[in-house]
């Protein structure tokens, strides 16, 4: 068993582990996943707590994919209090459940490698430039989440252990050939039939609808016939943008700023350094001592890649003989930028350094000068920035006066539109779940169908669309949510009653129909009645095609056995089918390499199958304990 979850790990599985630990960097940084001290339980599982803290980063996460993946959208949703308490519960279970798996892996005493844990650091994309692994960028990242590289080991080997059993359930599944084939035989079988198409609209003359089929109906389905809140807004807008054409840049600007700003147009100097790291680890003075030894080896004329190689505790840097690439002032530890920004030239050798991360001998092999970029290469792009900060600034002023005008002048638009030298537009009116794209804000919906705008039909306050743009809105019309009376939508009723009747009658014919078929009577009159004449289905297979889906699925669940072949289809767009099927084809053999990818998908489907059934499991013999509503 611990073999088969020791190899689970191993391989492409590794890889979506990999992919699972970059999200939370993306969305969290590394930092966040420190406990914070004094945090509130939210659950116990098995006596160990889950912390308020954990839950808000997860749920952060979560959140921030799908705004990621769905958009403004996703705002909406989590402005209504039902779904957002769901949600929440829902990121809570995950972690109650990822706490049983993470518990059982450490009770089978499974293990992760250096190694391990190496490869997966390297893989990670937080840490590539252009593809590939940057030590650089490694120690930027770390730095700026606050974590000492050994701490981050130990964090990832803690994930990657629990991550072991959950991948290892998975690659433990597998199919069995005859279920392979089974399934490619019930996949990729075609079938053979014919089918009469029966417009249900024949039989609508036979239909009655009588007053009391109408008031039942409308009883039934009250509450289909709400109408929708509707406003009709009028707003005025403003926005960075309106106010670009009337800013002016002249010559001297461009100039000043230029000269106040020099540094943005200077390519600072950087300098490409190599270094070995001595961590503190348990003794401090024994690292201390070993890297004066180190830098003792080096004045004696030791080869210094080599002492990296073999001392350094930065593996990664170590492999290439120390090197950091090019860095540039207030990259790292300001101990280690003064000693590397000191040295004098290419070759020389730093005393040994201390720094939170340990003790360091940096070496500086490569420097590349400052440089200055002329103004005339930068014209431009400073006229467009100058623009920018200069409307922007005029945005701000005018913001203000219009929130201000809104609320001095509550009755009316017109004033705030002058301020802003902007039109009164309108939207007409429209449904909250229909709002036009102009006014299609969470925050200007929640206050255009708000009491307060409605009731006392004032302006509402400046309100945010973006960061370079704004909105004040009123309440011109409204409609409210009301029911519909049956006089108003009885037309609408008799009109569905009919449909849905209509097909009812078609099929009872067409069942009638089928018992004679069955019987083995001439049904040819019938069908010369009805103007129906039987249509091929040849070659059907399970995937879309011309052929509506019920009619394809009456296929697909008839059979060849005696009295077995025939069926009533009802279709989706009221009409009905009798369906009869003639033939059954077996597929050819697949390819090898289909085998190899059905057999695959079956054992994903059993691998998550029996995962689940294994936290399942776990969750119900734990002792769990929800401690926030």
């Amino acid at each position: 068993m611990l073999e088969r979850i020791r190899e689970g790990s191993q391989g492409p599985w590794a890889m979506i582990i990999i992919g699972l630990v970059v999200l939370s960097f993306v969305f969290a940084g590394v930092g966040s996943y420190l406990t914070s001290s004094g945090s509130t339980a939210v659950a116990k599982v098995n006596g160990e707590e889950i912390d308020q803290a954990t839950l808000e980063r997860a749920y952060e996460n979560q959140r921030a994919r799908m705004e990621q993946q769905y958009g403004d959208s996703v705002a909406a949703m989590f402005s209504n209090e039902g779904y957002l308490k769901d949600f929440r519960r829902n990121v809570l279970e995950q972690l109650i459940n990822n706490k049983v798996v993470e518990q059982q892996a450490t009770e089978l005493g499974l293990r992760v490698s250096d190694a391990q844990v190496k490869d997966t650091i390297r893989q990670m994309q937080a840490f590539q430039t252009a593809g590939e692994f940057d030590n650089e960028r490694y120690l930027a990242v770390l730095r700026q989440s606050g974590f000492q590289p050994a701490d981050f080991r130990d964090y990832l080997r803690t994930e990657l252990t629990r991550e072991q059993l959950t991948r290892a359930l998975g690659v433990s599944s597998f199919a069995l050939a005859s279920e392979v084939n089974r399934a490619w035989d019930l996949q990729s079988q075609t079938r053979d039939g014919e089918y009469l198409m029966i417009n249900s609209q024949d039989f609508a003359d036979s239909v009655e609808i009588s007053q009391q089929d109408l008031e039942n109906y409308y009883q039934a389905n009250i509450t289909a016939f709400d109408t929708q809140e509707k406003v009709n807004l009028a707003y005025v807008t403003l926005s960075v943008d309106d106010l670009k054409g009337d800013v002016n840049v002249s010559e001297q600007q461009i100039e000043d700023y230029y000269q106040n700003n020099q540094d943005r147009y200077r390519e600072e100097e950087e300098r490409r350094v190599s270094h070995i790291l001595i961590e503190f680890g348990d003794d401090k003075d024994a690292a201390r001592q070993k890297a004066e030894s180190l830098h003792q080896e080096l004045e004696q004329g030791a080869d210094f890649a080599t002492l990296a190689e073999e001392n350094s505790d930065d593996t990664f840097s170590a492999e290439n003989g120390g090197d950091l690439n090019f860095i540039s002032r207030d990259m790292m530890d300001p101990a280690f930028d003064e000693s590397a920004f000191g040295l004098a030239e290419a070759g020389d050798v730093s005393q040994v350094v201390e720094t939170d991360f340990g003790f360091h001998i940096i070496k500086l092999t490569d420097i590349k000068p400052e440089q200055v970029t002329a103004l005339a290469d930068v014209k431009e792009e400073i006229r467009s920035t100058l623009q920018q900060d200069q409307a922007m600034e005029r945005f701000y002023e005018l913001r203000s006066r219009m929130d201000e005008v809104a609320f001095e002048v509550p009755d009316t638009l017109q004033d705030v539109a002058g301020v802003a030298n902007q039109p009164v537009r309108e939207t007409g009116l429209f449904a909250r779940s229909q709002a036009p794209e102009s006014v299609s804000n969470a925050e200007v919906l929640n206050l255009a169908f708000s009491p307060e705008l409605i009731e006392d039909r004032v302006n509402s306050e400046v309100i945010e669309l973006d960061e370079n743009s704004v909105i004040v809105v009123r309440v011109k019309e409204h409609e409210a949510q009301r029911t519909r009376e049956l006089a108003e939508v009885k037309s609408d009723i008799e009109t569905q009653l009919r449909a849905k009747k209509s097909q009812q009658a078609a099929v009872s014919w067409a069942e009638e129909l089928l018992t004679s078929l069955t019987a083995g009577e001439d049904v040819q009159e019938s069908l010369q009645a009805h103007s129906l004449s039987w249509q091929p289905a040849e070659k059907v297979s399970r995937n879309p095609g011309e052929l509506p889906r019920a009619v394809v699925n009456s296929l697909f669940t008839l059979s060849m056995q005696e009295g077995q072949s025939l069926d009533v289809a009802e279709l989706a767009n009221g009409d009905v089918a009798v369906v009869r099927l003639t033939a059954v084809h077996k597929p050819d053999a697949p390819a090898q390499e289909l085998v190899n990818s059905l057999r695959q998908r079956l054992g994903q489907a059993y691998g998550q199958s029996a995962y689940q059934s294994y936290v399942n499991g776990l969750r119900s013999e734990a002792e769990v304990e929800i401690l926030v509503q």
